[in-house]
């Protein structure tokens, strides 16, 4: 059995449902894949992942146990679609990104000589807006004021920044590419031509600075926070190698001749039974709330053994970028 049939056949629907639709190429609406996604539902992942429905009402975006986590994390694994389990956190996380404080100092900044430059936390609208979407669970009357927010607040040059130094001048990668992802997937789901122009401004933000260097040296970028680029993070992935491409590739632009630097860095992570490993995390597993703790078992942190969930992510950018077959 050959790397992809494994990870087709794998034991954890987490991993199988991924491996068959990213892969194998199966459509959602297909019986098999429905009925993988029924058992991610009922997943020890995903009964994990739902304790934070029971636990203390803390601020929707402590990381990474706060409803906004835990929807992104829900979505990720894959968890079954439309589930009214999931309204009343996605209650608590669209009451706090509506609420009047969360556009004001210290959440946003507006410098009054710089009107285009508003300093928000923009992965924060990206990731509510992508995760309730692949959840099925979108707040139609809500979600397109977050939609119009990203447009409006989007630099110049493309991107987002939350930096509330007045001398940044320049978008934050880390801040672009979960808005980005956001709009894209809100564009296909809604044919939003703003969304979609806002979408394609930092799609070349980003293919500018062949996704990993600086534009202006061509040095590898080094942001202050959110971990090494060159890394592959997992499971909270603001930005890094995997995740940017990742993006691209469900874009359909990763076969742009600015990927083929970072793919090439991609391609050289592969282990010798070509399976592609975590290399940086800032996640713990736990019981009860901690700082940066996470409810559910994502696999350790092995730089030298495969993570199959990883893969499944790798494997696909490398064949949307026509370099496996």
């Amino acid at each position: 059995m050959n790397l992809t049939d494994s990870l087709c056949a794998h034991e954890n629907p987490v991993v199988a449902y991924r491996a068959r639709r990213l892969l194998a190429g199966e459509s959602d609406s297909s019986r098999a894949l429905g009925k993988l996604r029924r058992a991610i539902g009922s997943s020890e992942m995903a009964k994990r992942l739902l304790l934070a429905l029971h636990g203390e009402r803390l601020n929707p975006y402590r990381k990474w146990q706060g409803p906004h986590w835990t929807l992104y994390s829900l979505a990720e694994i894959g968890f079954p679609t439309g589930n009214e389990r999931l309204l009343p956190l996605r209650q608590r996380v669209m009451d706090w990104m509506l609420a009047p404080a969360f556009l004001e100092p210290p959440s946003t900044a507006f410098f009054p000589n710089q009107p285009r430059r508003p300093r928000r936390c923009a992965s924060m609208e990206g990731n509510t807006i992508w995760s309730q979407l692949v959840l099925g669970i979108v707040d139609d009357e809500h979600v397109p004021r977050l939609v119009d927010r990203l447009v409006t607040f989007q630099w110049p040059d493309g991107g987002w920044n939350c930096d509330k130094h007045p001398g940044a001048h320049t978008s934050s990668v880390q801040e672009t590419l979960l808005p980005l992802r956001g709009l894209a997937h809100w564009y296909s789901a809604t044919g939003d031509e703003a969304a979609r122009r806002a979408a394609k401004r930092a799609t070349e933000f980003l293919l500018a600075r062949r996704l990993l260097w600086r534009k202006r040296d061509g040095a590898l970028i080094e942001p202050e926070w959110g971990g090494p680029v060159d890394k592959i993070h997992y499971p909270i992935r603001f930005y890094d190698v995997l995740s940017v491409l990742l993006v691209m590739a469900e874009m359909g632009v990763v076969r742009d001749r600015r990927c083929q630097d970072a793919l090439d860095l991609l391609e050289r992570k592969r282990l010798a039974d070509g399976t592609f490993p975590v290399e940086w995390t800032n996640v713990t597993k736990a019981d009860r709330i901690e700082t940066r703790g996470t409810y559910a078992d994502w696999g350790m942190l092995r730089r030298k053994k495969g993570n199959p969930l990883v893969t499944v992510d790798a494997l696909y950018v490398l064949r949307e970028a026509g370099r496996v077959a």
